[in-house]
């Protein structure tokens, strides 16, 4: 899709209602966990924000999505946005995604131009309610990825989200013989599920809002 075409989509589409839960169902892995959408979050719960960063690519909108190394943790392994925990000094939501974009993938904050927020999501399995923050650059970053958070960086196309041969489903098994029967995208071979999957689901559901 052209960078231009779905600027104005976006900045169409962010000036209705956020889509919200309904989007982000589309994609979440099935049993939904009720702790999702509690209207009363974990007293202990933690803040964190990620960047949806549009940017041209041959006149083509595309954005980052990165791999997370393999450790021990819930997240081991796994596709995501650039973004991370609120630090005590940050601003807001959006300081965090800015500044956590920097250090892992070397996306400056004075490139981004911002469009907006989208709607939280919480994270049940790390107790994280993560804020989406969406914006754009005039120019191709100059990707390096922090080594000990990112394996490698992920250049996706808006385009493929739209590809029907690219929306699977699959059973994920987990160790204590717990399924989840899971929507994802399959970018560039990599399964892309649960939250990142939801807030790409949202960003979809925006983008067909601008065309109204």
């Amino acid at each position: 899709m052209d960078f231009r075409s779905v600027l104005d989509l976006l900045e169409k589409g962010m000036k209705y209602p956020l889509p919200g839960k309904k989007a982000q169902l589309s994609m979440s892995p099935n049993p939904v966990d009720s702790r999702r959408f509690d209207s009363k979050l974990p007293d202990n719960h933690r803040k964190g924000s990620v960047l949806i960063l549009l940017y041209p690519n041959d006149d083509k909108a595309f954005f980052p999505l990165i791999k997370r190394p393999v450790y021990k943790g819930v997240h081991s392994g796994q596709i995501a946005f650039p973004g991370g925990k609120m630090e005590e000094d940050d601003e807001d939501e959006i300081e965090t995604a800015l500044r956590e974009a920097w250090e892992e993938v070397n996306i400056k904050p004075e490139q981004v131009k911002l469009i907006g927020r989208m709607s939280d999501l919480f994270i049940p399995t790390s107790n994280f309610l993560v804020s989406p923050v969406l914006g754009y650059s005039e120019v191709l970053p100059d990707f390096v990825p922090e080594e000990k958070e990112v394996a490698r960086i992920i250049q996706t196309a808006v385009s493929t989200l739209y590809e029907p041969s690219f929306r699977k489903q699959k059973v994920l098994e987990f160790s204590d013989s717990f399924r989840l029967d899971t929507p994802y995208f399959e970018v560039d071979q990599e399964m892309v599920w649960g939250a990142t999957a939801m807030i790409l689901s949202e960003f979809l559901q925006i983008l067909e809002n601008g065309k109204n």
